[in-house]
């Protein structure tokens, strides 16, 4: 079908929200891989699309991820004369000073005076209003590679809401931190939610960009619909590359250490354990007010605005694990998700049946939505080892893997 093209509606968003000087230095510390310095993005090879957005309306599906060199991709593109219309907010908002799972209003952009539609708030898609003005969307969102990752929900609704308009998408793609690993099991879509929202493995180790083409070639939006893309791949990239992302993709994903264990501690946040929300080291240390005299690492979690404002143990000293040093070399090598952690926290927790218990706080969320499954729940309660509850992962997996082929654009 032929699409014509009469604007551009670029979906952006500026720098993260500015935490503490703790959370900042956290991340500044982390040193870029050798590799990323030949590596460049989708969107900084703007001679690759410029051309294409003269004289169209754009919107972009943006965070504060969302960079061309060291700006905003808002800014860079307004001051290239790109006619931005409206932006369109994820999961922590426009400007990403929203916490985990807070609702998001529409807004103006005090800075540029452009309309902001929430994607996190009363509606999770694109309305046909808010595109009517919009020739060509953009989506530059910075993904980490876990399915648990709401932003894999909204390139979802994005690509949808653009099929079911006749707008095409533009994807600025972006390396995956964690590409090196497909791993877990593949989700029961029986448990579709926000933090599951594809029959895929919690680590399903591809770029925005290939995940957009699978989406389309499975047939997985309403009524089997397509999107139009447009990618703009990235260049000198290899799924196995480590790559340190120069902004944090989300608010307590503030260090290189949390984005490579999130896909193995996420878990965590459908159990009784703190990950360290409430912390400026979120989702690098493990811990229960209960676990006094097991361990002797502690950790308070406080009110911390923008990233966790009521956290699990408020004001409680959690004891457990610290892994802010653990070598992630392991988790590469190994390519797999961690499950000795999850397995240790069950044995040591001595409320048994309290562990997976979410109806205990509303800071819980729940654990066989997180892990795709019911059975990795019943498999840790039974004592099961790792290597037999991975070989319950299969045949999915190795199946997913087979089919991940199909759509991959990079080695």
């Amino acid at each position: 079908m032929k699409i014509t093209i009469l604007s551009v509606l670029i979906i952006v968003s500026a720098s993260w929200h500015n935490y503490s000087k703790p959370t900042q230095a956290l991340l500044h510390n982390s040193k870029p891989s050798t590799f990323a310095k030949s590596l460049i993005t989708g969107a900084d090879q703007t001679e690759k699309y410029l051309p294409y957005l003269k004289g169209k309306r754009i919107g972009m599906v943006v965070n504060p991820s969302s960079r061309i060199g060291d700006k905003a991709s808002v800014d860079s593109l307004k001051a290239l004369g790109v006619n931005i219309v409206k932006i369109f907010g994820p999961e922590h908002g426009f400007r990403g000073d929203a916490s985990n799972g807070a609702h998001v209003d529409d807004s103006t952009d005090p800075k540029t005076g452009i309309q902001v539609v929430s994607l996190y708030g009363k509606s999770g898609k694109p309305a046909a209003q808010d595109l009517a003005a919009v020739d060509l969307m953009i989506y530059d969102l910075q993904d980490v590679g876990a399915r648990y990752y709401t932003y894999l929900a909204t390139l979802h609704r994005v690509m949808e809401a653009c099929a079911e308009n006749n707008k095409e998408l533009m994807i600025l793609d972006r390396p995956n931190p964690n590409g090196y690993m497909v791993d877990g099991p593949v989700l029961d879509m029986k448990l579709k939610s926000g933090i599951g929202f594809h029959p895929v493995p919690i680590a399903h180790g591809m770029t925005v960009a290939e995940y957009a083409q699978m989406i389309n070639g499975q047939g997985w939006m309403a009524n089997g619909i397509k999107c139009k893309l447009k990618i703009i791949p990235l260049a000198n990239y290899k799924h196995s590359m480590p790559y340190t992302l120069p902004v944090h993709p989300s608010p307590n994903l503030n260090t290189q250490q949390s984005i490579l264990l999130y896909p193995s501690l996420c878990l965590f946040e459908g159990t009784i354990i703190s990950q360290g929300r409430g912390t400026y080291f979120p989702f690098t240390v493990l811990g229960n007010p209960d676990l006094k005299g097991q361990y002797k690492f502690a950790f308070t979690p406080k009110s911390i605005s923008g990233m966790s404002e009521t956290p699990l143990f408020q004001d409680m000293e959690c004891f457990g694990l610290d892994l802010r040093k653990y070598d992630t070399k392991k988790l590469i090598k190994s390519k797999r998700v961690n499950l000795s952690w999850l397995i240790e926290m069950y044995k040591a927790y001595p409320f048994k049946d309290k562990f997976f218990d979410y109806k205990q706080s509303k800071q819980m969320g729940n654990f066989d939505k997180l892990a795709g499954t019911t059975t990795l729940k019943e498999q840790i309660i039974a004592g099961k080892t790792e290597e037999e509850i991975r070989a319950s992962w299969e045949p999915g997996l190795s199946q997913f893997k087979k089919m991940r082929q199909l759509y991959l654009l990079y080695p």
